[in-house]
């Protein structure tokens, strides 16, 4: 798949989320999300296809920038060797939060459906939203880009994740 940046545009534009999952990244494991996939295709009419599977993502890491350890300071004055121990300091108030995610490509069903696009999406949404599972998420991507599709919920999850997983890891007095 070659990614044009009208492409990339016209998938940002066109994916939008159906039934959003009620939980986000847990802070201190592993989360899977499972999601439906719905789009059109785009050389039949009256046709849909839905993709399902699942992404793993991976607890939340504190990435922690620092100095290289063991750094001598020679010829300087003790100012100096405060002022570098300051800012080792100050390093420590720069940790933030790294997601990883593996979307499970051997998880990935494909079905076609020929029915109109609005009647599956509202289907979909209504059983998910009877289901009630906290894990599942309905997504209107495009078909030929469906990874990208994919990838927008991927990071916008991790985005609506990071103030609770934040706050998760101060209250433990890990930030």
């Amino acid at each position: 798949m070659e990614i044009s940046g009208s492409s990339y545009e016209y998938v940002m534009e066109t994916t939008k989320v159906l039934y959003e999952p009620d939980r986000r990244i847990d802070t201190f494991g592993e989360t899977k999300f499972k999601f439906q996939l719905i789009s059109e295709l785009m050389d039949s009419v009256g046709q849909v296809r839905i993709r399902e599977g699942v992404i793993n993502a991976a607890k939340p890491l504190i990435l922690n920038p620092s100095l290289p350890p063991g750094v001598e300071l020679e010829g300087f004055s003790p100012e100096t060797r405060e002022f570098f121990d300051a800012i080792q300091g100050d390093l420590q108030d720069l940790k933030f939060l790294q997601y990883g995610f593996n979307i499970s490509a051997t998880e990935v069903t494909t079905e076609v459906l020929s029915e109109s696009y609005e009647s599956v999406s509202a289907k979909l949404t209504q059983e998910a939203k009877r289901i009630g599972d906290p894990m599942l998420a309905v997504i209107a991507g495009s078909d030929d880009s469906w990874e990208l599709s994919l990838l927008k919920f991927t990071l916008e999850m991790a985005a609506q994740s990071f103030k609770i997983n934040h706050f998760d890891f101060k209250r433990r007095g890990l930030l």
